[in-house]
């Protein structure tokens, strides 16, 4: 059996759910919209990994607009915002962009998510993630969702392949 280690030798793109990855789960309603808090060391991780060239995407069935510019804003390359059926938004993606399974890293944390993850090439996810989710991912990340489990599947990806700590790593 190969180690989730090794896999992480083929990943070229990490897809993320928000909601208990990105963001802790919690959901705060201010003048009746929905806020989230996302950490900043994931936000970290995302750019320093786009900038070393990998394609990083969201797949998540929230719909917050405010959530999608900051990713966005941090280069983030796609995000399918009311992913109902994130099954159907992976392979979109695979065909999209000519990936196989194996070159994708999917974090996620709960039911919706578990389809996808049977698929992609390394299935990772938070330390607070629902049972079911636990059970299939080749990894679970120490750190709870919003809790820069982000950051984590990131690092150990890109120190694996020898692109973790390079000039690029000083600027925003």
């Amino acid at each position: 059996m190969t180690s989730y280690k090794e896999k992480l030798n083929l990943i070229s793109t990490f897809l993320f759910d928000v909601d208990g990855v990105l963001t802790n789960g919690d959901v705060t309603l201010l003048h009746n919209e929905i806020v989230r808090t996302l950490n900043s060391r994931d936000a970290y991780a995302i750019q320093y990994a786009v900038k070393m060239g990998y394609r990083i995407m969201i797949v998540t069935g929230g719909n917050s607009q405010d959530v999608k510019d900051r990713l966005l804003a941090l280069g983030v390359q796609e995000v399918h915002l009311s992913s109902f059926n994130k099954l159907a938004v992976y392979e979109q993606i695979k065909t999209h962009h000519e990936l196989n399974d194996e070159e994708i890293l999917y974090m996620g944390d709960d039911i919706p998510d578990y389809q996808v993850m049977k698929k992609a090439g390394v299935a990772a996810c938070p330390q607070d993630a629902a049972m079911e989710i636990k059970h299939i991912s080749d990894y679970h990340s120490p750190y709870n969702g919003g809790r820069h489990c982000v950051r984590d599947v990131i690092e150990q990806t890109l120190r694996v392949q020898g692109k973790w700590f390079s000039e690029q790593a000083f600027e925003w």
